[in-house]
């Protein structure tokens, strides 16, 4: 029966914790306890001025000074390994026990000499009524689980007795148990040292029991235990003592032939865990988890040391443990979170179907059924910006590598990013690549309504402004223009665009949105890289404000733009390395001199009012003759809505709503004006499209806020007014573009197959290395040389690195030489040389329509010359051009370089592990959705919800 107690109390301050008042409370709740102890020692390790004061102001106290670096359980070891008493009370600076603690706890330990220790009831010190910790356990594999911690002190568990283990804050243990166990093992880094002391006990034959009318407050942050999970850097120390504690004693508790498997496993499972850390939007673990892997998989001299300690004191079976281990199905009852939604009223219902928006997807799809019924029959697209696809998916994924690229004599660099969305469009239909593009095509227009009305939903709740934004959205002339002049990368950023909206907007409290946004941005970035600068923006400012308003936001924003980073990355090196970085903004695909506004007065206010051609939308086709000032004039409704919305309850979110839609004008403004790329010899500017389309979503978000809220209950039937007058005025707008294919003036073909004639198509379907020189006379004089391998030029194979060079390499010398040399008559042996460099064919191409006398002269003439030309067989003419043969067998290709080979390697590993990461954040779990209910989905007015 255990007649002296010896107090330990164990204090560490850090200078950021207030351990002097801690202390003071702890030392008063010692004193004041109705069975004192009989001697107490204060382990001070490290110094602090407050602390040493209420120290010194201490009597009939020990005070041993050890190292700040000292851990819980050898500060413990240092000051009991000398003392007499029969028992020992493990405290730290933050544990203060109610008055009658320690005589409760004394009292049961005295009713059975079996019990090793006891542990008393662990209250938040800032909650009494919430448990910190009441009992412990363990898995089959080892994981600790705390019976009761969180949970509301209600009496429910005052009932057990007999458990594993316990918290090791505030346990009382019988001295002579406490030296036969070898005491606390400071190989756990202060993790289930109470639990690993229980279960040494366990196995020597003795129990651990709760007394539960022993209360005792801690406030988390002492030299005992894990510190209270309240910032970031705390849950990072707690998820990485943890993890290392378990893995210790996994190694620590293992039968002897298991030891070595357990270790080798233990790197396989850092990557695994990592990435179940990722699916459950808990990255921060992830280095934690690492380090815990290291250092636990690095110490085998306190592996065997702790095996050691067990062996010496153990003289039962570990069977002894099972009735008292979790099982899987107690586990998963109690980490299963509670099933009753408390905050669902914040969040309503999306009324996708009961609010009308299938009737608004639907509607869009008749529309775009009879706005291009030949899109129905037509398995590729042709015409504008268009081009065929590879013909099978491993030449898609091959285009999307760095490396030797499709055009051009031996170009080697980065694939542009889009070529990524395109293989991944066309690996959608693997037999025929180029259909998947054909379909996108007819799914446009209720895509794009489906987009715009999702985006409404984090601006409001009223249905008919969703169906507003939906409609609006579709109905966007930057957005039919691409789609009837052929760009297929204006089309994909514009059906993208809400989307990151939509999940943008909540990327500050959720990794879902943030890992969802980080592709949408990088896949909005690839199609339309002039927005590149007005999206930086829009981040900047959103992680400003984030960090600001938002607690633990800021790394959830830091990792939205990480995706495109990885994306620029081997550009922004070209760029360094040619030091020219303007390039890069060049538009992706096929480099095309399509209609569009041009650079002065006329062609900005144009833009002003979201027009990206000069034909009015299509009207001055359409009327011809006609005076057209009001056309503009039609998106006049929706930009004067949106400009009251600063002056709405919601001004601030019209503030930035607006502010993104003038920097979407700011970049239309600024891409017509400049050219980075050429389409043979002819400058091609920017596409002030993309531009358009950030403005317009930007608009478009201002005016729904603004009918959301800027009118009063009274005035409900004006918001019905004004949204149909909004939408009525942007139908008639899109009537020239919806009936475009009707009246002959979009530029949409079926098809080709190839923009090489059938024979070159059909020699190159499956040999990427047949090369084509291209010779294109140009209507201003002169002649256009490049170098096509394949059986056509493609979409994915488009080269911005080809597209935009200013200054001639060796190589295109030597094509712009092979090219005079056949046009001239030259008596050089051009064909051996071209055969040399693998090219197989030359194609005479027709200039661009209507051709020139002069571009006319000059065809006949280099016709003619090639004709005569030996080693050049004439296949025929062709609706591309006239074709050749080189009669010489075309030489190998040369191969990619090892050098080059190596970096496509690391760009695709860290494509495929960036996408991987942000894919697996994207993913949402049951514990997501919950989390999102309990959140509004409009974002804007509810930040303190936010937070």
């Amino acid at each position: 029966m255990p007649a002296r107690v010896h107090a330990v109390l164990v204090v560490r301050p850090d200078g950021r914790t207030p351990a002097a008042h801690h202390l003071r409370r702890t030392l008063a709740a010692l004193a004041g306890q109705t069975r004192p102890t009989d001697s107490t020692t204060i382990v001070l390790c490290g110094a602090d001025l407050l602390v040493d004061e209420v120290i010194e102001a201490q009597h009939d106290v020990s005070v041993l000074r050890l190292p700040s670096s000292t851990s819980y359980a050898s500060a413990v070891a240092a000051a009991t390994s000398e003392t007499q008493d029969d028992a020992l009370w493990l405290l730290a600076q933050d544990t203060a026990p109610e008055r009658d603690a320690l005589a409760r706890l004394t009292g049961s330990l005295e009713l059975s000499p079996l019990v090793a220790f006891v542990a008393p009831k662990l209250v938040r010190a800032s909650d009494r009524s919430s448990i910190v910790s009441l009992g412990m356990s363990m898995t089959g594999l080892g994981r600790a689980v705390d019976r009761a911690a969180g949970d509301l002190d209600q009496g429910q568990h005052d009932g057990i007795e007999d458990v594993l283990g316990a918290d090791v804050r505030a346990i009382l243990v019988r001295t002579e148990t406490w030296r036969s166990l070898g005491g606390l093992d400071p190989a756990l880094a202060g993790a289930d040292e109470g639990l690993d002391l229980g279960v040494r006990a366990r196995l020597a034959g003795f129990r651990v029991a709760l007394v539960p009318t022993a209360v005792v407050s801690v406030s988390g942050d002492g030299a005992a235990g894990l510190p209270a999970p309240t910032t970031a850097h705390r849950r990072r120390r707690a998820a990485y003592g943890e993890r290392v504690a378990q893995l210790h004693r996994r190694l620590a508790y293992a039968q002897p032939w298991a030891v070595p498997l357990l270790w080798l496993a233990i790197l396989p499972l850092a990557v695994w865990r990592s990435v179940l850390d990722l699916f459950r939007k808990e990255p921060a673990r992830i280095g934690p988890e690492w380090a815990a892997a290291l250092v636990a998989g690095l110490r085998p001299v306190a592996i065997a040391r702790s095996r050691q300690r067990i062996r010496r004191s153990r003289n039962a079976s570990w069977s002894r443990l099972a009735p008292l281990r979790v099982s899987r199905a107690e586990l998963r009852e109690r980490l299963d979170d509670d099933p009753v939604d408390h905050g669902a009223g914040l969040r309503t219902e999306g009324a996708f179907f009961s609010g009308g928006g299938v009737w608004l997807v639907l509607v869009a799809l008749v529309a775009s059924v009879a706005a291009f019924p030949s899109l129905l029959a037509w398995t590729i697209l042709g015409g504008g910006g268009l081009q065929p696809l590879r013909t099978n998916v491993g030449q898609l994924w091959a285009d999307t590598a760095y490396g030797t690229r499709a055009l051009g004599l031996d170009t080697i660099g980065p694939a542009d990013p889009f070529a990524l969305l395109v293989a991944g469009l066309g690996s959608l239909w693997p037999l025929e690549p180029s259909r998947p593009l054909a379909v996108l095509w007819i799914l446009a227009l209720p895509l794009a309504a489906l987009g715009g009305w999702y985006a409404a939903t984090r601006v409001t709740e009223r249905p008919i402004l969703r169906l507003m934004g939906g409609a609006v959205w579709a109905l966007a002339p930057s957005f039919l223009s691409a789609l009837t002049d052929g760009r297929p990368a204006a089309l994909i950023a514009h059906l993208l665009l809400p989307w990151l909206f939509f999940a943008g907007s909540v990327a500050h409290r959720s990794w879902t949105g943030a890992g969802a946004a980080s592709l949408l941005l990088a896949a909005v970035v690839a199609c339309a890289p002039s927005l590149a600068p007005a999206l930086v923006v829009v981040w900047l400012a959103a992680t400003i404000l984030a960090a600001i308003l938002v607690r633990r936001a800021l790394m959830r924003m830091i990792w939205l733009i990480l995706p495109s980073l990885a994306l620029a990355a081997p550009f922004v090196w070209r760029s360094v390395e040619s030091g020219d970085a303007w390039w890069m903004l060049a538009d992706p695909g096929v480099t095309w001199t399509g209609a569009q506004v041009a650079a002065d007065e006329q062609g900005r206010a144009l833009l002003a009012f979201g027009l990206p051609t000069p034909d009015m939308a299509g009207w001055a086709s359409m009327l011809s003759g006609v005076p057209l000032w009001w056309v503009p004039l039609l998106a006049a409704p929706l930009a004067l809505v949106a400009l009251a919305a600063p002056l709405t309850r919601r001004w601030a979110a019209g503030v930035l709503l607006l502010g993104v839609a003038a920097l979407g004008l700011g970049t239309a403004f600024a891409a017509v004006g400049v050219s980075v790329a050429f389409a043979q010899s002819l400058p091609v500017p920017l596409w002030p499209g993309g531009g358009l389309s950030l403005a317009w979503l930007g608009i478009l978000g201002a005016a729904l806020a603004t009918l959301d809220v800027g009118i009063a209950p009274r005035f409900a039937v004006i918001r019905g007014s004004v949204t149909t007058i909004i939408i009525l005025a942007l139908l008639v707008l899109s009537v020239p573009s919806l009936t475009a294919m009707f009246r002959g003036t979009a530029l949409l073909q079926n098809g080709p197959e190839s923009t090489l004639p059938a024979y070159v198509a059909a020699q190159g379907a499956d040999n990427p290395d047949v090369g084509t020189l291209v010779l294109t006379p140009q209507n201003a004089g002169g002649v256009s040389a490049r170098v096509v391998w394949g059986g056509s030029e493609t979409l994915g194979a488009q080269s911005t690195v080809v597209a935009t060079r200013t200054e001639p390499t060796d190589a295109d010398e030597l094509v712009a030489g092979f090219a005079a040399g056949l046009i001239t008559g030259a008596a050089d042996d051009i064909v051996q040389e071209i055969a040399l460099r693998g090219v197989g064919f030359v194609l005479l191409a027709p200039s661009i329509a209507p051709e020139s006398d002069e571009a006319r002269m000059l065809r006949l003439s280099a016709e003619a010359a090639i004709d005569q030309r030996d080693g050049m067989d004439a296949v025929g003419s062709t609706a591309k051009g006239v074709l050749w043969r080189v009669a010489t067998p075309a030489a190998d290709r040369p191969s990619t370089p090892i050098s080059a080979t190596a970096v496509a390697g690391i760009i695709s590993a860290t494509y495929i592990a960036i996408t991987a990461i942000a894919l697996l954040l994207a993913i949402p779990t049951a514990a997501t959705r919950r989390e999102a209910r309990r959140t509004p989905r409009v974002v804007g007015p509810h930040w303190q919800e936010d937070r």
